[in-house]
């Protein structure tokens, strides 16, 4: 028989961001290796305390959210509580530290269930800091009975604030088939409305202080005082941050400024024929996990160049298949961005298979499934 998981989330598909995206690609994997899988994942899409269910394997139960937390997780206890009087579940899974990790671990003790709690990146940090958040985010790490991180940093840090050395690193994966290089599409271009002469520059995901908006911009800036270029943001600009990019690009609208924004593409084959319009692309996160979006970008073929925050110097070699800017010099990213357009064209390509090659070699769906595979084993082993 096969064993059956539940699996909580707090963001799922078609909700946007690597959190989602992970939850959605953990949990399918999870089903096509074996696994019976039911979903709870929170959404703010319907009202507080509806349930709406979606059969299938994974099964997904949303759960509407309350606006307190101390209201929404007892009514998700609820939910437990009943999908365990229909099924005998054989251990529970967190993906996010807090709530879900929390929750995860809270259940698999009361139950006597093995739980696994994955961490995905500032999940960690985000609760380190505030004092009333590190008790449970103590008592999380101690009592989840397997650990997954998915950056080494991550792992390290787990041992550091709580002694643990078995943290299984489970890093993020890329369809590397629908993310790969393809000749410009000039009909895109032209609709973007970038001109011809204009070098772009490319950030995929949502605008926003953490992955280094203002450095962004002000990189944008520093390589226009040079030459024509725009910023190729293909995501959005989250709504509580327009204020902060309109003060920093200054007088005119965003497009004056050469900042295009996309909106959200539903389809990853639409991300990827847009990377390949980026002459370069950016990552400089302020803090982060692993992005999806600098893999997805390295898969695509880009030239790259990110930060030092988190995992993306597990990802990215300097000098190899990519640059790394440390967070504590990002004002040079736009010099940065003007050293690799000014480049030899061999030297950029043999940069840019690189960054392909890496994700190839590391970063695949058939490695993530021995991964899974692996937590399986180790949270059941009398099943492997």
């Amino acid at each position: 028989m096969n064993p059956r998981l539940i699996f909580i989330a707090e963001r799922y598909p078609p909700d946007l961001g690597g959190v989602a995206a992970s939850a959605g690609r953990i949990s399918q994997a999870l089903s096509r290796i074996g696994a019976d899988v039911d979903v709870i994942a929170w959404t703010r899409t319907l009202q507080p305390g509806v349930v709406a269910h979606q059969d299938g394997n994974p099964a997904i139960y949303r759960v509407g959210r309350f606006r307190e937390w101390d209201t929404t997780l007892p009514h998700t206890m609820n939910l437990i509580d009943w999908l365990a009087s229909r099924h005998k579940y054989d251990a529970i899974w967190g993906h996010y530290l807090a709530p879900a990790g929390f929750l995860a671990a809270w259940v698999g003790r009361l139950k006597a269930i093995p739980s696994t709690v994955s961490i995905r990146g500032n999940d960690l940090d985000r609760d380190m800091f505030p004092p009333g958040d590190f008790a449970r985010l103590l008592w999380t790490l101690r009592n989840g009975g397997c650990i997954t991180a998915v950056t080494q940093e991550l792992a390290g840090k787990v041992t550091a604030l709580c002694g643990r050395h078995d943290i299984v690193c489970l890093p993020n994966a890329v369809d590397h088939e629908t993310f790969r290089p393809l000749p410009p599409d000039a009909h895109l271009r032209e609709q973007l409305g970038i001109r011809a002469d204009e070098a772009v520059l490319g950030f995929a995901g949502e605008l926003r202080e953490k992955k280094g908006q203002q450095q962004l911009l002000q990189a944008l800036h520093r390589v226009r005082e040079n030459r024509p270029a725009c910023l190729l943001v293909i995501g959005e600009v989250r709504p509580s941050e327009v204020a902060k990019v309109m003060h920093c690009i200054g007088p005119g609208t965003l497009e004056e400024n050469r900042v295009l924004v996309t909106g959200q593409l539903a389809a990853p084959a639409d991300v990827n024929r847009h990377l390949q319009l980026c002459d370069v692309y950016l990552q400089p996160s302020l803090w982060d996990g692993m992005p999806n979006a600098l893999l997805e970008a390295m898969a695509a073929g880009c030239g790259c160049i990110g930060s030092d925050a988190g995992g993306i110097p597990e990802i990215i070699t300097p000098g190899v298949n990519g640059i790394v800017v440390p967070r504590w010099q990002l004002h040079r990213l736009g010099d940065a961005v003007l050293e690799w357009l000014d480049a030899d064209p061999e030297h950029r390509m043999k940069v840019r298979r690189a960054a392909r090659d890496r994700v190839l070699a590391q970063f695949t769906f058939e490695g993530e499934r021995r991964q899974l595979q692996s937590v399986i084993d180790r949270m059941m082993p009398s099943r492997s």
